[in-house]
């Protein structure tokens, strides 16, 4: 059979690589950091003030993404090993649980009279 004559499931599928699940979940804390960057934006538009004390609560979406990162990672790829990927997913969790008050009280000091 001619090369272009050829039925479309037997033609190569070219140009489309489908990312890998570290890269898919590397993308989805950067969408969580683009949002929280829009709703920083758009209250300092509304507001004409900006928010203070907020690193401690920006560090809690990527403490989060850090322990799925490294679960997604030992799914896909085995390494870091199984205990290795636990513990870490397990301590940067552990941080982000007690980084997260000390986040929203930095965060509703902005409010406060």
């Amino acid at each position: 059979m001619p090369e272009n004559k050829r039925p479309p499931e037997e033609q190569e599928q070219k140009g489309f690589i489908p990312s890998s699940p570290v890269k898919r979940t590397l993308a989805w804390i950067g969408v969580v950091y683009a949002l929280i960057l829009l709703a920083l934006t758009t209250y300092f538009f509304f507001t004409a003030t900006g928010l203070g004390n907020l690193g401690p609560l920006l560090t809690v979406p990527g403490l989060i993404g850090l322990g799925v990162l490294a679960l997604v990672s030992w799914r896909s790829t085995g390494k870091p090993g199984k205990w290795p990927a636990i513990a870490l997913a397990a301590i940067c969790w552990l941080l982000a649980a007690a980084t997260l008050p000390i986040g929203i009280a930095g965060l509703l000091s902005n409010f406060g009279g």
